[in-house]
């Protein structure tokens, strides 16, 4: 009987001991097998968490190459796929918000007022009339002129140190005393060279009419075509000079834009003509160009002393700057005329017109 008890316990204690290895077993097993799990979850998620969205991946299509510039003009290139700038002032030109007056006007109606006085300072006025320039060493600054007369400012012969800085000079279309036109914004009848800076000019049919001068970081624009009392359409230039100057007209760093069709007087944005005698003696460097039948008009034959430099020549209203070109009437062979350095807004040189 003991012997018999003796054997169950034995058979009793060998299945607890038989019980617990097979569970240890199942419990390894499992363990190795979500074990091995993980890392399968793992490598799944590091590629997700790693990478790159899709967008990224490929730069070449997530947005365009930046634009590729023409030096010296700070436009893009023909081949640039969006334009590095849209104005004349994105470009580091004169526009309205670098020229006119800087100061608060005070409002003076005085018609067509002549001033007589050497030395006369008119400073923030706001003008309804225009100025008859009598006397020397005359300087309206940080003024507005609004004008129905020939013109804005007009220096008489005789006269000389005029100086017009940062001023509008403006027009009212349809009243002026030439068939409703306006002529001159700044007239320079005087024997000697006058200034002219900071300016923003428009309306006028001829901005800026001088044959000796310093022209520098101007705002032509919107001029307004007009039937002369001829009954002809006025022909219209941003700068003019009709020749036979005995000094130097310096026409530097503006904005000069002449908006006026061709049917409708366009001329130029710089017309240097021998209306009354041989060009002579003319800088035009660094300066925004662009309309007209031709954007420059460069003196024509004999002119001498001319030296068109680093302009860029604006496709804004022409694909040529102008209608017909960029320019005409240059004379290659005279003495001391350079051209170099001048450029279309879109990157492309342009080489000087052949003798007309």
């Amino acid at each position: 009987m003991t012997q018999h008890r003796r054997r169950l316990t034995a058979w009793l204690l060998a299945g607890v001991v038989l019980a617990v290895v097979l569970t240890l077993y199942q419990a390894d097993r499992t363990g190795v097998s979500e074990h091995a799990a993980a890392p399968g979850a793992t490598a799944s998620a590091t590629p997700a968490a790693t990478e790159p969205p899709a967008p990224s991946a490929s730069p070449t299509t997530s947005a365009p190459p930046s634009p590729t510039t023409s030096p010296g003009t700070g436009e893009p290139s023909p081949t640039a796929p969006t334009p590095a700038c849209t104005s004349p002032g994105t470009c580091g030109f004169p526009d309205a918000s670098t020229t006119g007056p800087r100061i608060e006007l005070e409002r003076h109606d005085t018609g067509n007022m002549s001033v007589k006085q050497d030395g006369t300072v008119i400073k923030g006025w706001d003008i309804r009339g225009s100025l008859d320039i009598y006397a020397n060493d005359v300087t309206v600054i940080d003024s507005k002129i609004t004008s129905t007369n020939w013109w804005g400012i007009n220096l008489r012969p005789g006269f000389g140190g005029l100086k017009v800085l940062h001023t509008a000079i403006t027009a009212v279309p349809g009243k002026g005393p030439d068939n409703g036109g306006v002529n001159y914004a700044v007239s320079n009848m005087g024997g000697s060279s006058i200034e002219v800076g900071w300016c923003d000019i428009s309306v006028f049919g001829n901005a800026l009419s001088m044959g000796q001068g310093d022209l520098h970081d101007n705002y032509v624009h919107d001029l307004v075509a007009f039937r002369n009392q001829g009954g002809e359409w006025q022909h219209t230039d941003a700068v003019i000079s009709g020749g036979g100057n005995k000094g130097r007209l310096t026409v530097r760093r503006n904005t000069l834009l002449n908006p006026t069709a061709v049917d409708r007087g366009a001329t130029a944005a710089v017309g240097l003509f021998a209306d009354t005698g041989v060009v002579s003696s003319v800088v035009v460097d660094g300066n925004w160009l662009a309309g007209g039948a031709y954007a420059l008009y460069g003196g024509g034959p004999g002119a001498t002393g001319i030296q068109v430099t680093n302009n860029v020549f604006s496709t804004q209203y022409h694909p040529a700057a102008g209608a017909y070109g960029a320019a005409t009437a240059w004379n290659a062979g005279g003495a001391g005329n350079v051209w170099k350095g001048n450029r279309m807004s879109d990157g492309r040189p342009v080489e000087p017109p052949p003798a007309s």
